[in-house]
Parts: structure tokens; sequence; C-alpha cells
């Protein structure tokens, strides 16, 4: 699909949501501090980091958090509505099809030859698999001929910075804890057992593969290219779950990660498709979740921080300059506490007691307890982090998140499974 094709097609679908998503306009800044506005969702757009990025750079930053549609629609339709989009790197493809962002000229990046083989290459390791989809560095660099690939060049479409690896919650008190990478598996979530008391997250381009993932391990169908989906595997798996569905095996889908932690800290669900950081809150509040390390392998995904294109003047000097902000150290020790990485962990270091870089990042049992960003203890004196090390984590990613060619019938279809 060409961006005119796009763009007519997105705003057709999208007018009638406008005025219910706008956000405030961007107010120039004259003889006061450059203001910069980030949209993004929940797990980084948090009021510590914002103060702490503000005390840091001397600007003004207002932060407007929102679901991941939401404001994956919003950016794509209104570029004057942000200055800064960060969110997941399937949103790269949306962007820029909609002509929503600005190219990042990486010779303003302080930090850019620290960034590892990761978002770069795709891999941390030379054996480990790259996993089907989008893997981050095949969307990384604009080609001379206007599009997206993985040939090198002075200019990318997203800054790399927090990335992990996803899969599912599930309350351990509920069900007996199971052994990561062997027995623990996504076709829990279409499992009868637990009929009534799963949720999914709501988002059309993570949530269909965390049940292609499930249905495919249930053993209730196969796919060609998981990653790239045919309209008829689209059609097959959604009429497994319409029929789930309509049989009351799902309690909800979630649109956020503090919905997440509600229906699973309330006990309405004991498993869930979930994010690290929900997991670490739901722990420091005294839920003992579980962080699967499945079997078949991670959903992973790579944040994106990306430039409207709108973007100029004092303004786009001020995001660069929190964009440099975040690979500074400070931001990616705070977001190792939820779980996260960043893409230049070794500057993130020194910011982190021993204690916590063993757990977060060497998969080491914890030498004492740990606290979350929430200040509360979201991990036990011994514990040992599911999945186990960064590198290993990163060396069982089954796919990751991604727009597929049949994108635009899978958004029909997620619709019609939500409203079923």
């Amino acid at each position: 699909m060409d961006r005119r094709t796009f763009i007519f097609q997105s705003g057709a679908i999208a007018s009638a949501a406008m005025g219910a998503l706008a956000f405030p306009s961007i107010a120039k800044a004259y003889n006061r501090k450059p203001t910069i506005k980030v949209v993004g969702t929940h797990v980084t757009l948090q009021e510590s980091i914002r103060r702490q990025a503000e005390k840091d750079l001397g600007i003004a930053i207002e932060f407007y958090p929102g679901g991941d549609a939401e404001v994956l629609l919003k950016a794509s339709t209104d570029p004057l509505s942000f200055d800064i989009y960060e969110q997941w790197s399937d949103s790269i493809k949306v962007l820029w099809m909609a002509n929503a962002i600005q190219p990042i000229d990486i010779r303003k990046l302080t930090y850019w030859k620290e960034i590892n083989g990761l978002s770069k290459r795709g891999r941390l390791t030379d054996t480990a698999p790259i996993g089907l989809g989008d893997s981050p560095h095949k969307l990384l660099y604009f080609q001379p001929d206007g599009s997206l690939g993985s040939t090198a060049s002075g200019h990318i479409s997203f800054l790399p910075y927090v990335h992990n690896t996803d899969s599912f919650g599930y309350n351990s008190a509920i069900i007996p804890q199971a052994i990561p990478y062997q027995t623990e598996s996504w076709g829990w979530l279409l499992d009868e057992r637990y009929q009534g008391k799963v949720a999914i997250i709501n988002a059309p381009t993570i949530g269909i593969f965390d049940m292609a993932l499930a249905a495919q391990a249930r053993g209730l169908m196969t796919f060609n290219d998981m990653g790239n989906m045919s309209r008829d595997e689209i059609d097959a798996l959604f009429d497994i779950m319409i029929a789930k569905k309509r049989q009351g095996h799902f309690r909800g889908v979630w649109t956020s990660v503090p919905h997440s932690v509600e229906l699973m800290a309330s006990g309405e669900v004991v498993l869930s498709s979930l994010f690290s950081p929900a997991a670490s809150q739901l722990n420091g509040m005294g839920v003992p979740c579980v962080y699967a390390a499945p079997k078949e392998g991670y959903r992973a995904w790579h944040g994106v921080m990306c430039l409207s294109r709108a973007c100029q003047g004092e303004r786009l000097e001020a995001a660069y300059a929190f964009m440099n902000w975040w690979l500074s150290g400070w931001p990616g020790a705070f977001i190792a506490r939820q779980g996260y990485y960043i893409s230049n962990p070794q500057r993130s270091k020194a910011f982190m007691s021993q204690a916590e870089w063993d757990y977060w990042y060497d998969g080491k049992p914890a030498a004492t307890a740990l606290r979350g960003t929430d200040g509360n203890i979201s991990v036990r004196e011994g514990d040992i982090r599911t999945g186990g090390s960064y590198t290993k984590r990163f060396e069982h990613v089954a796919i990751w998140n991604t727009v597929m060619d049949t994108y635009e019938y899978s958004l029909m279809k997620w619709n019609e499974f939500v409203l079923s």
C-alpha cells in the first residue's frame, strides 16, 4: 500500500473518532522555556521521568499517555498534536505511511555508537534467532527512495531505546508455577481450565499475535508465516477467538497497564496477556504474579521515539535533547526497575546497584529485595527473573510486534471480535 492510499483510507476510518481523541494544541514558546509535547503510553510516560527530564534539561515537557490504538490514531492523523511520539516499533509503518514523522539525523544523537546490535541488526548474539515479523532493524533506516529498511544511512525513522520480551502473567496462588521455557505455554490463554478468568490486550497489532501463538500452541491451527498472515489464516484465527468469547472464555480485554493490573488484582482474572511493568506492580501489591517464559518463545517489542514532521525550531532542538537524555544513563536504570531494557545498557549500569544489575540484566538471584518504579518491593531476596538474563531472553524471540500486509483486514476482524 502506498502513502496516498493509506492516508485516504485511514482518514475515512478515523474521521469520526478525531474529536474524542483530541489533544490540546501545542503553544509556541515566547519568553519562556521551550516546551515539547510527548504522546505515548503509560509504561514510559511516567511522572517521575517527566520531572527528572525537566530538571536535567531545563525545558518544559508535557506528557499525554493513552491507550495503544488511541495514541497511534492521533499521531498518524494529526502530526501537529505532538513533538515526540513514543510507542512500539509496529507503529512505525503506520506513522511513515501517514507521513506523520520526519527523519532523525544520527549526527545529533550523542550516544548513537553505544546502541547495541539488537536495535541495529536484530539480535544480541550471532546465534540468536531474529524472530518472525518486523524486527526493528528492518524499519530503522530511511532509504534513498524514501522507504524504510535495514541498510545503514545517515537518518533513521526512530530512536531505539526501551525494549523487552512480552508474554503473559499468571497468579501463582491459583495456577501452580511452571518451568520457564519448558512447561509455560502461550496455549494457556485458550485453555478451558481457565475459562472466564482470562484477559487479553485490546491492541490489534499485539493481541493478534498473542492469540496466534496460543492457537498454534493448542494445536488448533498452524500458520505459513505468523508474522504476515493471509486473510484465510486471519479468518480461521478469529473464528476460534470469537467462538471462545461467546463461550465466556475471556473475562475482558484491557487497554492500558493500569487496567490490566486492576483485572488481576481484583481476582477477576488469573491469567492475562501482560506487560512487564504490570507484573512488577502486581508483585509490589502482594499479588503473586509470574511473568511467563513460554516454551514457544516470546513476543518481542522495541520502543520507538519519533519526531513529528511538524516539529521545528526550538522545539526540534528540545526534542533532540530529550531523546539524548533517554540514553544518558538515569532513564535506563529507572526503567529497568519495571523490567525494561535500554539500547545502551552499560551507560545505565552506573545508576543501578550491583544487586539490581545482577537481577534485571544478568539473570542472577536478587542479593537483596528490590523496589520497582513505584517504590514498592517487587522482587524478593533470592528471586530469579523469569526467563533469565537479557541475552537469554532475546535468544527466545518467536515474533516481533508487527504491522502485517493484511493490517487493515486484521483491524476489521479485531473490531468484530471485540464487539462480538
